[in-house]
């Protein structure tokens, strides 16, 4: 069998493209349709996917809520600036954490990120560079979070966001997440009450995105990558819900990548899902056969990502490959605030 080489999945992408902001108004985005049958490619708005939807298919979102997790803190002995990222509640007061800069956090480091509401002391330094943290608050550590810090938007976002509320979904429920699960940004209440009122099913489940989805792949060949993982969650009432599309014969459709890998790591062979929970570093690229996953609503992903492999694994490669052309050539908006693709 033929090595997968990364580069295959490389395409050249204007840096203005990039959106940096988000669109004044969510279900407004453009919408590139392409079937995987046939590679057929039509342009539409994010508020005409209803067409697309019929009644007893079941449309599967992701309800993580993204965590202001980056704060800036000043070391108590020498006052240098500190900044970092909460990676992962490892404990009821400890984190795993990135930090900038590495070497003011050593072992022993106190960080005084609000005098009054929050201090931090490193505890560990784990083998890739990361730092345990361990937090010092009174009250919810949640709401402390929610008063000093910021969302960590994506290296390629240089803006700053007016409304935190524009990197979180509407249906956003359980906070752990270190990004947002995009394809959702651009759902809003009118349009997800016309989906429901088609008597198409709407299925929630929960995996808290990483910054693991940003890392670019460095090996040669796909194979040889090492996935990241993040922690899910489905309960049997939604699990029901996917079960019954599925009988039925009507369709499965995933809003975003994120919720195509949680379904795809609890499907049975026969496409059946149960209540499960617990952590994922499902790798899905070509030659993977999808077992409960029919359609999929998602941005428009990183050259050599995990992501583009993903959707190539749905749609075929070349399918792929040419609506990103067409969508760069129509000067499409890409990434987290960007425009949406459905592949149907």
């Amino acid at each position: 069998m033929t090595k997968i080489k990364t580069r295959d999945f490389y395409y050249d992408l204007p840096e203005r493209l990039i959106a940096q902001t988000p669109i004044k108004e969510r279900d407004h985005s453009r919408l590139l349709v392409l079937d995987k049958s046939t590679g057929e490619i039509s342009h539409k708005h994010f508020y005409d996917i209803i067409e697309y939807l019929s009644e007893g298919d079941c449309l599967v979102i992701n309800d993580t809520k993204v965590l202001p997790a980056r704060l800036f803190g000043n070391r108590k002995d020498t006052k240098a600036l500190i900044e970092i990222l909460l990676l992962k509640r490892i404990g009821d007061r400890q984190w795993e954490i990135l930090v900038k800069p590495g070497k003011k956090a050593k072992i022993g480091a106190e960080i005084i990120f609000d005098e009054n509401l929050l201090s931090g002391k490193i505890v560990d330094i784990l083998e890739e560079g990361n730092r345990i943290i361990e937090f010092e608050y009174e009250g919810i550590f949640e709401e402390v979070l929610d008063k000093l810090g910021e969302m960590p938007l994506p290296p390629y976002i240089h803006e700053k966001l007016e409304d935190k509320d524009r990197y979180q979904t509407i249906y956003a429920k359980h906070s752990g997440s270190a990004a947002a699960p995009t394809a959702g940004l651009h759902f809003n209440d009118r349009l997800l009450g016309e989906i429901e009122k088609k008597n198409v099913d709407i299925a929630r489940l929960t995996l808290h995105v990483g910054l693991g989805t940003f890392r670019p792949v460095k090996s040669e060949y796909i194979d040889e990558h090492k996935m990241h993982s993040e922690y899910y969650e489905l309960n049997e009432r939604e699990g029901d819900k996917i079960n019954r599309a599925r009988q039925e014969g009507h369709k499965v459709v995933a809003v975003g990548t994120t919720s195509v890998r949680t379904l795809e790591t609890i499907a049975d062979e026969e496409g059946r899902v149960k209540k499960s929970k617990g952590w994922t570093d499902i790798f899905i690229y070509p030659g993977y056969k999808f077992k409960v996953v029919d359609s999929l609503i998602t941005n428009f992903h990183l050259p050599e990502s995990t992501l583009i492999m993903l959707v190539s694994a749905l749609a075929g490669k070349e399918n792929i490959m040419k609506a990103y052309r067409e969508a760069v050539e129509r000067e499409y908006r890409f990434f987290s605030f960007g425009d949406a693709m459905f592949i149907k």
